[in-house]
């Protein structure tokens, strides 16, 4: 699907969503964030909707600024994925015993470890990951004074999940292949670094008299940049090794639950999706800022989930510098968690997820398929951003 480009605004807004389907407080977001001065494009995927200070699927391009109200709360939220030589043959008919041995191993919701998971002791955690990981640590010294006393805290949730639309699975693809995938941030303390710098930009003097409170920026070249670029890309870091661990807890979980099989695992795929990068697009070094989209850059892997109960996507970039190198994160919320706690009950739940060991109560209706968009009809409108690889389906779904 050639993108579509809305007119009356001071920089290009390329939409690879329909704009008549786009909810007016989209839009009217999508427009507010053209009124930078710094902005130099926005480009808007096909899972686009309404979020909390800034659109949800929008990738913006800055110039020697960042707004961290876009960056959001979950700082480097995105997913991970593998594929492992299982086949469907060696899964039981029962999945509640496996489904529940993921559950003792990575804690959900706002669970975390009784002491730091050590990646040391991980089998095939990676080589020097030791020295890294001290290298990791030594940097949290520097982030905000009003978060670090949370080090202990941070420490024994990384490798734990979260809640909301966080979420471990096993997944079968269309060749009966077992894959492993989830999806989890940067937990609290991303939080935290997030809602402190928020405040710190909405109270810079620049940023008054916006159009919003939401779009207060950091500037280059300035102490309050340099520090949120600090805790901006420890807490994007701390997301990665979140996801690795948590990756690496669930292949112990595999190797024990199928010793007889031996299961192998191929190259992991992992990338963020809210989250800032550095690059350059003509001739300009931007500050790029991916709000619920990937990095789809020619021949990097991505993965597009759906909801817990339709398909998946494991996706390859084909490098489209109109969106920026990018591509939508995931179907994209079609109603509110609210909305969808009011129309729908448990027992919708139960029939939308037939067939998928997981949670089917009422504390996670807010997650029901049918909150979410089509998924085969977002890949479909991004297919000159990506090409897929493979198509999941989850036999298992953990939720926080």
């Amino acid at each position: 699907m050639a993108y579509t480009e809305l007119s009356g605004v001071r920089v290009p807004i390329r939409m690879w969503a329909d704009p008549a389907e786009v909810e007016d407080s989209a839009m009217r977001q999508l427009r507010n964030v053209t009124t930078l001065p710094w902005v130099r494009g926005l480009a808007v995927m096909p899972d686009v909707h309404y979020g909390k200070g800034a659109t949800v699927g929008s990738v913006i391009a800055m110039e020697g600024a960042v707004c961290p109200a876009a960056v959001g709360v979950d700082i480097g939220c995105g997913m991970s994925a593998v594929r492992t030589s299982l086949t469907a043959n060696d899964l039981p008919g029962d999945l509640s015993r496996l489904r529940s041995r993921i559950e003792q191993a990575i804690p959900v919701g706002r669970g975390m470890h009784d002491e730091p998971v050590d990646p040391t002791r991980l089998h095939d955690f990676g080589a020097g990951t030791r020295a890294a990981w001290d290298d990791f640590w030594s940097r949290f010294d520097g982030v905000a004074d009003a978060v670090s006393f949370r080090r202990d805290r941070a420490g024994r949730q990384l490798g734990s999940l979260g809640s909301g639309n966080h979420f471990v699975e096993v997944c079968l693809d269309t060749e009966g292949a077992v894959w492993l995938m989830l999806h989890s941030g940067s937990r609290n303390i991303g939080k935290e670094l997030a809602d402190h710098h928020i405040g710190v930009a909405q109270g810079l003097p620049h940023n008054k008299g916006l159009i919003d409170r939401d779009l207060a920026v950091f500037v280059a070249d300035t102490p309050q940049m340099a520090a949120y670029r600090h805790d901006l890309f420890w807490a994007q870091e701390y997301a990665r090794h979140n996801r690795a661990l948590m990756m690496a807890l669930l292949k112990d979980v595999v190797r024990k639950e199928f010793r007889k099989a031996g299961p192998r695992f191929e190259r992991e795929i992992s990338c963020h999706h809210n989250y800032v990068a550095e690059e350059r697009y003509d001739g300009m070094d931007l500050l790029v800022t991916r709000k619920g989209a990937i990095r789809a850059g020619a021949g990097e892997y991505g993965i597009v989930p759906g909801s817990m109960g339709t398909r998946s996507y494991i996706v390859r970039g084909l490098g489209n510098a109109d969106s920026f190198q990018s591509a939508s994160h995931g179907a994209g919320r079609r109603m509110s968690r609210a909305a969808a706690k009011r129309r729908f009950t448990a027992e919708d739940l139960v029939e939308q997820t037939r067939g998928v060991e997981c949670r089917k109560d009422s504390g996670v209706v807010d997650e029901i398929p049918a909150a979410y968009k089509p998924i085969e009809q977002v890949i479909e409108r991004q297919g000159d951003l990506v090409e897929v690889v493979a198509q999941l389906r989850q036999v298992v779904c953990v939720k926080g």
